[in-house]
């Protein structure tokens, strides 16, 4: 899978222990990663500069970026289960 930050609301990149969540208008980044010193440290490190250098490609791209964004609408609804 081709990752392409700010492309869609769909794609999901894993890390280690990252995810990494696609957005129109933000990359969410979660959970924990080690970077040790061997070949899956190296690997993992890799991959998360690559991600962020095509992050920075994208936003480098936008011109018009605002100064911030304002927080994600948050939406509560019933739990169908209660």
């Amino acid at each position: 899978m081709t990752f392409i930050p700010y492309a869609n609301e769909a794609d999901v990149l894993t890390i280690g222990g990252l995810t990494i969540e696609n957005r129109l208008d933000r990359i969410t980044v979660t959970g924990d990663i080690d970077l040790t010193a061997d070949q899956a440290g190296l690997a993992h490190a890799r991959a998360l500069q690559r991600l962020l250098g095509d992050v920075v490609k994208q936003l480098e791209a936008h011109k018009d970026l605002p100064q911030q964004l304002p927080p994600p609408a948050v939406e509560t609804v019933d739990n169908p289960f209660a």
